[in-house]
């Protein structure tokens, strides 16, 4: 699809069979073969691929051709199942008039389209171009927040919600496996939000630093503020990873508390069960003369001497501290 937005007109509707010279925005979503081929012959520019727009080295994002720039940077969409996909975003900027490309449905972009007609900040390609700049900054700013409300509840359910402190063994392993999940969803989501933020940083001080004629001085100045905010939600990024990273070896050295208590148990009950069980094998032998086989309290003395080899382990395993 092919929207093109106009300036000073209030009317934003798509048009395919002019560009009129008020058009400050082209916008291809998913756009077709003759709608490409449209903005390409009327703009002079070349349309790239999603698959060059993908490339993920600089000199593949960031190129200035003939006094337009081509730029692309990965931005988050949410598929069918309402997951986090990364998907490429490019912007090719000229003296006037601003052409987006992307393949998927983004919330920023029809922000900014609404605006233009009655936003006089938006009143040619360049400012389009930083708006969804910030747009896209404002937009991972708030998943950000999102994020951090969720490792702080996970932090606290984690170190003070007693992960481990239950007597079902089988409870306690459901509680860590859910929290292994979370801690890999949200180091999902914020590695996505983390090459938007780079992506945006990247674009943004490549068009300050270009150097145009018609980038103008106020446009520098709001890439620049731009790059200053992806910086500090860089900052802030990096931040909650620590902290995710945190709650990963937290939840593994409670795996493994819980792992040397189990050996712990098995340990235990093998050694108190040795030494019945040689008196046992002993007495159960078949000798035709064994003493004990013919006093008068052979029997309950077995038992007896059964249930303190039995009881001694144990006693010595309380003095030792085991069962703290």
């Amino acid at each position: 699809m092919l929207k093109l937005y106009r300036w000073p007109s209030d009317d934003w509707q798509s048009i395919h069979t002019e560009m009129p010279s008020e058009i400050i925005w082209a916008d291809l979503l998913n756009a077709t073969a003759e709608e490409k081929q449209f903005v390409e012959r009327l703009l002079k520019i070349r349309i790239p691929s999603e698959d060059s727009l993908s490339e993920i080295e600089a000199s593949s994002r960031l190129i200035l051709d003939h006094g337009t720039l081509y730029l692309s940077s990965p931005a988050v969409r949410h598929n069918e199942d309402n997951e986090a996909e990364i998907t490429p975003v490019g912007f090719l900027i000229g003296p006037h008039v601003l052409v987006t490309v992307r393949f998927a449905q983004l919330p920023t972009f029809d922000d900014v389209g609404k605006r233009i007609g009655s936003d006089d900040s938006l009143e040619n390609g360049m400012c389009v171009f930083t708006s969804l700049l910030e747009a896209m900054i404002d937009r991972g700013a708030d998943v950000l927040e999102h994020l951090g409300a969720k490792v702080d509840k996970l932090s606290h359910g984690v170190f003070k919600g007693g992960l481990v402190r239950t007597k079902r063994p089988v409870r306690s392993s459901r509680r860590m496996r859910e929290a292994l999940e979370n801690i890999g969803d949200l180091a999902d989501r914020l590695a996505k939000v983390r090459d938007v933020l780079l992506g945006v940083g990247r674009v943004a001080s490549f068009a300050h630093d270009v150097g145009s004629d018609w980038i103008t001085a106020a446009s520098k100045k709001r890439l620049q503020a731009v790059s200053k905010d992806v910086a500090s939600l860089s900052d802030y990024e990096t931040r909650l990873t620590d902290k995710i990273q945190l709650l990963l070896d937290a939840v593994l050295g409670f795996i493994n508390i819980q792992q040397n208590e189990l050996f712990k148990i098995l340990t235990i009950v093998s050694v108190v069960g040795v030494p019945p069980t040689i008196l046992v094998g002993i007495w159960g032998m078949n000798f035709k003369h064994m003493p004990e086989l013919d006093w008068t309290f052979g029997y309950p003395l077995a038992w007896l001497a059964v249930i303190a080899s039995a009881l001694l382990p144990l006693f010595w395993f309380k003095r030792r501290g085991w069962f703290e």
